[in-house]
């Protein structure tokens, strides 16, 4: 599922941006992926066989991961609110 047809996605940019023109920001890029991999892990417990869905889902796991990690070597305050906003156990 691409990103643009998650339903909320400019409310989660809105809540998560730094400021006005922001949309690329890590704690945004985090924040959208969660949203997708929470659709994704849903819509694969109801079609368990399929695999290109559960391939997609485990590169935005690690590409999120990727991006935590560079967070919190760049800032990590800003690393730690991201995760308790979220509610990710890292």
């Amino acid at each position: 599922m691409p990103s643009a047809t998650l339903p909320n996605k400019n409310e989660v940019i809105t809540a998560y941006r730094r400021d006005d023109k922001d949309t690329g920001s890590p704690e945004v890029q985090i924040a959208l992926l969660t949203e997708r991999i929470k659709h994704l892990t849903e819509h694969l417990r109801t079609a368990r066989h399929d695999n290109a869905s559960r391939r997609g889902l485990l590169s935005m796991v690690g590409q999120r991961r990727r991006l935590l990690a560079y967070l919190h070597r760049r800032s990590p305050e800003r690393y730690q609110e991201v995760i308790g906003r979220l509610g990710l156990r890292r």
